[in-house]
């Protein structure tokens, strides 16, 4: 399983929201095609076909929970995540 399958994984199954890695969900996102921005400590991707802007912001070097389930909503609703993501 590779790296991203595994962050995927842990993000799909919802139950470490508080514990994903700020620069890991990054680049996991950047990984699924996203475009990032940044203006300030703010991250905002985007994706042609995706509705839905991404804004997310670190606390420490950690995510907020809450954006995490933002991601994981976006991923689910977009099947993003390949066959994973009928977790």
């Amino acid at each position: 399983m590779t790296r991203w399958a595994k962050l995927l994984n842990r993000i799909l199954r919802g139950t470490s929201d508080a514990n994903i890695v700020f620069d890991e969900l990054r680049g996991l996102l950047c990984h699924l095609g996203f475009e990032e921005r940044i203006r300030g400590d703010h991250h905002i991707f985007t994706q042609e076909d995706i509705e839905e802007i991404l804004n997310l912001q670190p606390r420490g070097s950690k995510a907020k929970s809450y954006q995490v389930k933002q991601v994981r909503n976006v991923i689910l609703k977009y099947k993003l995540g390949g066959e994973d993501d009928s977790l």
